[in-house]
């Protein structure tokens, strides 16, 4: 059973996921460049101030929850690394969202030294981090996911082995277009509803009792009713995270039109600065080039109040 766990990347995901593994009496060690973030784990009974390294030397399985390919690699392989701890028989679960390609790669560098590895990417924003209601799709050999899956489901409620090494990432990256293209089509939608004269708050509302109904129009309609942009998931990194998909499209020989109109949308919210706003900011850039803004009446405020 595993008991020792090190958790390196306190970000908006790493952090409630860290705590959520305290709280299921994990002995945990963290890591990350953001001091705060590593004392606020601390304060929680987290023991931290540690390199990548020291925290992979006395863990079983070593959590990573970073930013993209290159910090994954750089954790893995850099100086001061999880690799140098030499430590077999320990798993490396990487909850990032990377290139598939690069999964693969990392998951045969661990290999050489004896430990493995799961790509576990998620779904389900800091609001399932934070309630270990995330929707986890992992990648990796059957027999490591079943020695992680107890741990996992502190977590996360939908955890799903998906296949062999890097099939998590194929698995995000499809979940990533799906949820893009619905920001897109919600967003349109109320754009829509909006330059034509109608409350798009009401036009939202009564689309949920509807086929159109979804988490998305729910959650981020709202947001872009509200004018709410304060990131819950970042423009940052789900522009990356198309990124990865056109360019394993790519090698693929494959044609997404549509990921490829959102990577374009991504590209201009960008421009606008919005790389750090909630990615319901999509609607932004609609809204610029319809010369509309997305708000509710102020009868609908009142009927909120």
């Amino acid at each position: 059973m595993i008991r020792r766990i090190g958790f390196i990347g306190l970000g908006l995901m790493g952090t409630p996921m860290a705590k959520n593994l305290l709280k299921a009496g994990y002995d945990l060690k963290v890591h990350d460049i953001n001091r705060k973030a590593v004392d606020e784990a601390v304060g929680l009974g987290a023991k931290g101030d540690l390199s990548p390294k020291e925290v992979a030397a006395s863990a079983e399985a070593i959590f990573l929850s970073l930013p993209g390919d290159s910090e994954v690699e750089e954790v893995i392989l850099g100086k001061g690394g999880i690799l140098e701890a030499e430590k077999p028989g320990s798993v490396v679960v990487d909850m990032s969202t990377i290139s598939p390609l690069t999964a693969k790669r990392m998951a045969e560098a661990l290999q050489k030294h004896g430990m493995e590895m799961l790509d576990a990417p998620v779904s389900g924003g800091q609001e399932g981090a934070r309630e270990g209601s995330l929707t986890i799709m992992v990648g990796g050999k059957s027999e490591v996911f079943e020695r992680m899956h107890p741990v996992l489901q502190k977590l996360g409620k939908n955890v799903t082995h998906i296949g062999g090494h890097g099939a998590g990432q194929v698995a995000k990256a499809a979940n990533q277009i799906i949820v893009g293209l619905t920001i897109e089509a919600v967003a349109e939608a109320l754009v829509f509803a909006s330059k034509a004269g109608v409350d798009p708050e009401k036009v939202r509302k009564a689309l949920l009792g509807g086929y159109a109904q979804s988490r998305v129009l729910e959650l981020h309609g709202r947001r872009m009713t509200d004018r709410n942009f304060e990131p819950g998931g970042k423009v940052r990194s789900h522009k990356k995270d198309i990124e990865i998909v056109m360019s394993v499209a790519r090698e693929l020989g494959m044609c997404l039109p549509g990921t490829a109109l959102l990577s374009h949308l991504w590209n201009a919210v960008a421009g606008q600065g919005g790389l750090d706003w909630d990615h319901s900011s999509l609607v932004k850039v609609l809204e610029m080039m319809s010369q509309t803004e997305v708000k509710k009446s102020a009868k609908s405020v009142e009927e909120r109040a």
